[in-house]
């Protein structure tokens, strides 16, 4: 059987307001030009998850509302304050609770960025896999039949993108 893991970065925030708290940031112009072409690219590669967990951040729980907006089934989705700016650990720690056979998650950096580069045993030969910019996806497949029990480095990437790929722009 095998397991399926949508590792997403949230899209680029907006700092029009540097006082304002950093959970509760939202996402500028550009970060939902991102999330709307991660979305739309998703959908059309049939990369649906069934499971999603999410951090609770603003700009995390937006991004993924961008996202879920063209993907049918709509699937269950856990905002978790156990993910905001999580460790790598931490998100191996959520996704072996998870219960779906396909998984988004979507988080932050730096954790999302250690954590794409630990699960997988081959990093993909993308040169932004590994600083992860904002809105990076990758899909990663797992041969596992649950998620208790994933191992680091046990998985494979089978697609990854960033905003740029798809829509030009500057990278972050």
């Amino acid at each position: 059987m095998t397991l399926r893991l949508i590792l997403i970065r949230h899209a680029k925030s907006s700092w029009d307001e540097p006082a304002q708290d950093d959970h509760d940031r939202p996402l500028n112009d550009r970060g939902r030009a991102s999330a709307d072409a991660i979305g739309a690219w998703l959908s059309a590669k049939g990369y649906v998850p069934d499971q999603v967990q999410c951090s609770d951040a603003a700009r995390t729980v937006e991004t993924w509302g961008r996202i879920a907006k063209v993907l049918q089934p709509t699937p269950t989705v856990s905002y978790r304050p156990s993910l905001y700016h999580a460790s790598a650990s931490a998100m191996l720690d959520v996704l072996r609770r998870s219960t779906g056979r396909v998984v988004a998650m979507i988080g932050h950096n730096p954790g999302i960025g250690s954590f794409a580069c630990g699960i997988v045993g081959q990093r993909p030969d993308h040169p932004r896999y590994f600083d992860y910019p904002t809105c990076a996806t990758a899909v990663i497949d797992f041969d596992a039949d649950t998620w208790a029990n994933l191992a680091p480095g046990s998985g494979r990437v089978v697609d990854f993108t960033v905003p740029r790929d798809l829509i030009g722009g500057d990278g972050d």
